[in-house]
């Protein structure tokens, strides 16, 4: 019995699928050199600030995101997906972060806020945060932010300046910029 085939190997017709292959291999790297950046700038911050929680709050669409990330004192401490209050998180809090609003909030007990983010705030076991926006030229990538569970705390500048200093790393790697 005789087999015979009308496809002839043809070396070129590949380049199309190596091309798709080599554009899949580059984001998967991107993406693991992002997370690996991102798991680093928490887990540092975390120990350096000497804080129960760090996150990454990322927008994966306009002033909608999640937790992403987190370096945590204490597993029990978990909010990782958290979507945060949709109701507090509105345009005016959107606007601010993306002119470079950094928020210190020494005790939630007495800051005055909104009754919904302080309940939110509660529920995440939070007494004190301090958020800074991580913004690429493209606008409000995420949020940098840490949580002081135990008891109320002042943020110090030098806080505040660490805090800021990260998300500038973050803001101009190019494993984000290109994310």
């Amino acid at each position: 019995m005789e087999i015979h085939s009308h496809f002839r190997f043809d070396p070129s017709s590949n380049r199309h699928h190596d091309r798709g292959l080599q554009r899949v291999l580059d984001r998967l790297c991107q993406t693991i050199e992002r997370d690996a950046l991102v798991r680093q700038t928490t887990n540092q911050l975390r120990e350096l600030l000497q804080v129960d929680r760090v996150v990454l709050y990322y927008f994966y669409e306009k002033w909608s995101g999640q937790v992403t990330f987190e370096s945590l004192s204490d597993r029990s401490l978990s909010i990782l997906g958290s979507t945060g209050p949709d109701d507090c998180f509105n345009n005016e809090y959107a606007d601010m972060y993306l002119a470079g609003r950094v928020r210190a909030i020494a005790d939630i007990e007495l800051e005055p806020i909104q009754p919904c983010h302080r309940d939110f705030l509660r529920h995440l076991q939070v007494r004190a945060n301090l958020v800074v926006p991580v913004l690429i030229p493209r606008g409000l990538w995420g949020l940098l932010i840490a949580h002081h569970c135990q008891a109320p705390r002042s943020w110090l500048a030098s806080d505040i300046e660490l805090m800021q200093q990260k998300a500038q790393t973050l803001a101009t790697a190019s494993c984000i910029l290109e994310s």
